[in-house]
């Protein structure tokens, strides 16, 4: 059975250490989407919300809050990221995000992809609430991952 790899003989939260372990190029993506009504997404595509701009914003924090990971995840490392695209498409139903991430490190850069993912998402939804409270961020995860000792890792369809 795999064991959690934060967590010491004790019990107790720890952070790994990576010291011995080769950089590697790492990247990963990560997706979430907003359910929002017909009306909301109406407002989005003609850029009529009183915040403003919803798709450029919630792209902006994707990307500011992927390189905050490490500030935000108690033990998560800082990596040094070389890229970070968040890609927002509008559909029928709602918004969907996904954050793609590389870097050249020690250890992999998922938690920075499901952060970025995760902000853009809380975004939009902080921009359309005052038209939409009933605005929902469902199907956050991991959709691909690859470099390291694990190798890669594709989220199945």
């Amino acid at each position: 059975m795999a064991k959690l790899s934060h967590v010491d003989r004790e019990g107790k939260a720890r952070m790994v250490d990576v010291g011995a372990k080769a950089v590697t190029r790492r990247e990963a993506a990560a997706s979430a989407f907003v359910k929002l009504s017909p009306e909301t997404i109406g407002l989005i595509r003609a850029n009529g919300l009183a915040k403003g701009d919803v798709l450029n914003t919630s792209r902006l924090a994707g990307i500011q809050a992927a390189k905050r990971a490490h500030e935000l995840i108690p033990l998560t490392h800082p990596i040094p990221l070389e890229n970070i695209a968040v890609d927002l498409d509008v559909e029928k139903t709602g918004v969907r995000v996904r954050c793609r991430v590389t870097a050249e490190a020690k250890t992999g850069a998922e938690m920075e992809a499901l952060t970025g993912a995760a902000i853009a998402a809380l975004t939009i939804y902080d921009m359309v609430k005052a038209v939409e409270r009933s605005a929902e961020v469902v199907r956050l995860r991991l959709d691909y991952k690859s470099g390291g000792k694990s190798g890669v890792y594709r989220r199945k369809a």
